[in-house]
């Protein structure tokens, strides 16, 4: 399989020079994804409802490679605030339940103040 670039449409990632994920023979990885809805271009203020929207982004970008959230191996999330962990901590079981992938969770400042969490995960495809 050739090399394939997936974009969610944002300008963001022509100017920082990256996609919203690549497919490389039978892997997806989709970028580090926050809660905007890049329809609308907003972000919601809950961090719970932002989990949801970043998995709805990446369920997107996964649909766009030929894959799932079922197929995911890997997740990495990244959380502002280690107090919400426990609100989100139900979302990623809600989405990555059948999976189960390997996850790892940091506590970092994001780029923008209004985020609170971002996600990236690996996909295999099958």
């Amino acid at each position: 399989m050739t090399r394939k670039l997936i974009s969610s449409g944002s300008s963001f990632e022509a100017v920082a020079g990256y996609s919203r994920a690549v497919v490389d023979d039978d892997w997806v990885f989709v970028s580090g994804t926050t809660g905007f809805d890049y329809a609308r271009m907003s972000i919601d203020d809950d961090v719970v409802m932002q989990a949801e929207q970043c998995f709805r982004n990446i369920a997107t970008a996964l649909a766009e490679a030929g894959s799932c959230l079922d197929d995911v191996v890997r997740v990495r999330a990244f959380l502002a605030a280690r107090a919400d962990f426990e609100r989100v901590a139900p979302v990623f079981g809600k989405h990555l339940g059948r999976a189960r992938p390997a996850n790892t969770t940091v506590i970092a400042e994001l780029i923008d103040p209004r985020m609170k969490i971002e996600i990236e995960v690996t996909a295999h495809l099958r």
